[in-house]
């Protein structure tokens, strides 16, 4: 009897067989007659559904997966732009957004704390979203247009940081944030070096000709860009991550662990150096100074100052170095006369000019890219603001521009308050390295619009959603890395 039932079985299973293989024959014709029809975007199409549809099936078992992707496209997105194209990549986060929170809010297996979302950061976050809406009445009448492409930035700052609040917000959550930020970051070094030694890629080479050699080739010398929208965002990025890992290699962690951090931090200081990006120069002093302010720690207080004071003087008071490009472009960010800082401060003064006339800006969009693209013709439109700070300015006015910056002022001292009174050492090195990285950030956008470019906005929200979350981490019970 078993022997026929198994008989039955196999005679089903080959029947089954002999019908798929036809199947999969017409499948194969049809693929490549639509291939020969319409190009090879038909099969990379095909195969994106097939890894698409277990991607989103994944992030609404395990939201997390959500909030690590887009940490991780933050650093890449520019990379698939430039070497694939015809593609609007960069909208790619707004999808990744929107399918994290329908996870969220469809997840059947877990109810979600939605009383953490009263925190000040988010509240924050609404008070700026709800000025950029408002600017919409700007009696200057900036283009809808170039409205919506900068509303992202609030919108991302919004979206993000209630995510971390309520879905990436453990210990482990942030050691593995700061582990995947410094690989990536470390890759992006690579990539760096390879340009800088081996030479450009096709595509980079493509995007070098069409228009990155105003910027990136100076007196012959290419500045290192990376998988980055440009230069300076490779360089300010790589100070960002100097400045985290260096801390934490001083952190009471286990040697091997501090050993790779050192080695980490001083990949990313060379990094910077081969970007030829002054601002980034700032990031550092800012970031090391930060740490000497809210450390306790003798030793770090001590190669903190050391550091510091031993950069500027090299830079401002000698000529060491003076033949290597880097050192070069480092140290013409000391020197007033520099004509580069000239012209900014020429531009400045045409906006204070314009601003006397227009109290409350040209509105949000009127300046920068989005001025050429939908502003073309206006005053504002053929000024660079060379700086985040001026944007704000240039499109809000000094109203506006008070706002933001006592909002950022109020983060900066709030997070400052936070690592003082966090009482686990591990936890505290962590906190410090991230505040004082994102400080470097937001300080140093003074010379370049650093924090509203990927990856550091991205690095900067989720810094900011672990940094408020520290009164509680720090009282989790849970044994530090030095008796892990």
């Amino acid at each position: 009897m078993r022997t026929n039932m198994s008989q039955l079985q196999l005679s089903s299973e080959r029947k089954a067989f002999n019908l798929l293989i036809p199947l999969i024959a017409l499948v194969a014709i049809g693929i490549g007659w639509l291939t020969a029809q319409f190009g090879f975007w038909v099969p990379g199409i095909m195969l994106s559904i097939l890894l698409v549809f277990p991607f989103v099936f994944s992030v609404f078992q395990q939201p997390k997966i959500g909030v690590v992707s887009l940490i991780i496209y933050s650093f890449i997105f520019n990379l698939l732009a430039r070497e694939i194209g015809h593609f609007p990549y960069i909208y790619v986060v707004e999808g990744l957004l929107v399918l994290t929170w329908l996870a969220i809010i469809f997840h059947n297996r877990k109810e979600y704390d939605w009383t953490k979302l009263n925190n000040e950061i988010v509240i924050l976050g609404a008070l700026w979203t709800l000025i950029y809406i408002l600017e919409l009445f700007n009696p200057a009448g900036s283009n809808i247009f170039g409205w919506m492409l900068d509303f992202r930035y609030p919108l991302l700052w919004i979206l993000v940081m209630p995510l971390c609040l309520m879905i990436f917000n453990t210990r482990k959550d942030l050691d593995f944030f700061l582990i995947l930020i410094i690989v990536m970051s470390l890759l992006a070094t690579l990539n760096g070096v390879k340009q800088v030694k081996f030479g450009l890629s096709q595509a980079e080479q493509t995007w070098m000709s069409a228009s990155g050699y105003m910027t990136h080739m100076i007196f012959g010398e290419l500045r290192a860009f990376s998988f980055y929208t440009d230069a300076s965002q490779f360089g300010a990025s790589q100070a960002h991550l100097f400045i985290i890992a260096l801390v934490l290699a001083f952190g009471p962690f286990k040697f091997w662990k501090r050993a790779l951090c050192g080695l980490a931090a001083m990949a990313f200081l060379y990094g910077e150096s081969i970007s030829g990006t002054r601002g980034a120069l700032f990031t550092i002093f800012i970031g090391l100074a930060v740490v000497v302010f809210i450390t306790k720690n003798f030793k770090i207080t001590t190669i903190a100052l050391t550091v510091l004071i031993m950069g500027f003087c090299f830079l401002k008071f000698t000529s060491i170095g003076q033949s290597h490009f880097e050192i070069r472009r480092m140290r013409s960010a000391l020197r007033p006369h520099d004509a580069s800082l000239n012209a900014r401060f020429t531009n400045q003064m045409k906006i204070e000019k314009y601003l006397s006339g227009h109290p409350f800006g040209g509105g949000v969009g009127a300046i920068g890219f989005t001025g050429r693209n939908y502003n073309r013709g206006t005053y504002l439109a053929s000024i660079p603001p060379d700086s985040y700070w001026v944007k704000i300015w240039a499109e809000m006015g000094t109203p506006g521009f008070i706002l933001w910056i006592s909002m950022m002022m109020y983060i900066i001292g709030k997070s400052c308050g936070i690592v003082w009174n966090t009482k686990d050492r591990g936890l505290k090195f962590k906190l410090t390295a991230l505040t004082a990285g994102f400080t470097g950030i937001v300080i140093s956008s003074y010379s370049n619009e650093i924090m509203n470019m990927m990856p550091s906005s991205m690095i900067i929200f989720v810094s900011w959603g672990f940094i408020f979350m520290g009164p509680k981490l720090d009282k989790e019970l849970e044994p530090t890395e030095a008796h892990a």
